[in-house]
């Protein structure tokens, strides 16, 4: 059965979150490759503490990427101000890697998971698509609400449920000297808490628990490319085989597997077959065909045939059927890779073979 807790939390966090800008620099860089050279591989991470943002990874292609523009384009886009001394260390992927790759098969190994429920429009964990308004939210009072000029890029969000109602709604974010906790709190709650919850009565409200935020992003904290793979996903209610998504080309089933199972999960429930599923796979690198392809449904039954019937989850199946050679990866970096209109892998199919 999928793991249905009656207790549980979800979280997310802002683009300007430390780990967050790492990963929309990343597919900032994969997706201008994309655009010159569909063909790439990439693996690229990006790393970034107290004024320095280092680059490095490997690259394979004909496309000239100025990773340092990009680097900086992306930071000051997100709306810091400060400026940065900018390391890069890009090399040309193993042809150890290669030569599996260049013949269909995986980029890795590992295991992926797919999921989604008849919860909500967006085939999401209610509290999971929630969680991710709170934090976009944040970044929107901030760009587009002259009363929220304050409002700095660094913030988090997390909500608590206990026997399916919400518990406790937490509201972290960066703001400006000057700026007095207590008016801080008074106007989340109005112009974003209860926008996105509803009735708070009952509820316990945090927000800046700790009473004071002006320091933020890379200033306040190390970041990373791929270290909030929960938040890229279903907010840690499912299992999560752990690599990350953000740098990687298609044929990292890191990443275009993960796309497919939850893209086989979503069409399970669109197509009224189950409420809820989850789907996982597993690869040896260079392999092309899924050392294990499974699904289950919300009573456990097991839906792995009409999966096997319906979706291939050979590599280059994977991105041919998503159309994954696209530059479309910076719109997934950040507030998750699901749920979100205009994704391929969010697309709803009728064509199943039951």
């Amino acid at each position: 059965m999928i793991y249905n807790p009656k207790t549980y939390a979800v979280e997310s966090v802002t683009s300007g979150h430390p780990d967050k800008i790492c990963d929309q620099i990343s597919d900032a860089v994969l997706d201008e490759c994309l655009k010159q050279d569909p063909r790439c591989r990439a693996a690229i991470e990006a790393f970034g503490s107290h004024g320095l943002l280092m680059i490095g990874g490997e690259l394979t292609t004909s496309a000239e990427v100025d990773y340092e523009k990009i680097g900086r384009e992306v930071y000051m886009s997100i709306g810091y101000k400060n400026n940065l001394e900018v390391i890069t260390r890009v090399i040309r992927q193993s042809p150890d890697i290669a030569m599996g790759v260049d013949t269909g098969g995986a980029g890795d190994q590992g295991i992926m998971y797919g999921f989604a429920t008849d919860e909500t429009p967006e085939f999401l964990p209610k509290a999971n698509v929630d969680v991710h308004r709170l934090s976009k939210g944040l970044e929107d009072l901030r760009k587009n609400n002259n009363n929220f000029s304050w409002l700095g890029p660094d913030g988090k969000t997390q909500i608590t449920v206990e026997d399916g109602k919400v518990n406790s709604v937490l509201v972290s974010t960066q703001h400006e000297e000057g700026i007095e906790q207590h008016e801080i709190r008074t106007l989340l709650i109005t112009h974003l808490i209860e926008p996105v919850i509803g009735n708070i009565d009952g509820i316990d409200i945090l927000v800046n628990p700790t009473g004071k935020f002006v320091q933020g992003g890379f200033d306040g904290d190390a970041g990373l490319t791929g270290r909030k793979i929960m938040v890229d996903t279903y907010g840690g209610l499912i299992p999560h085989g752990g690599g990350a998504f953000s740098g990687k080309d298609a044929t990292k089933v890191d990443r275009s597997a993960a796309y497919m199972c939850r893209f086989a999960a979503k069409n399970l429930v669109a197509n009224g077959i189950a409420k809820k599923a989850l789907i996982s796979v597993a690869y040896a690198i260079g392999k092309a065909e899924p050392l294990m392809v499974e699904a289950v449904n919300e009573k456990g039954e097991s839906l792995a045939k009409i999966v096997k019937e319906n979706f291939d989850f050979r590599p280059q199946a994977i991105i041919e059927r998503l159309d994954l050679l696209r530059p479309i990866y910076l719109k997934t970096a950040a507030y998750g890779h699901f749920g979100k209109e205009g994704l391929p892998w969010e697309e709803t199919v009728e064509w199943f073979n039951s």
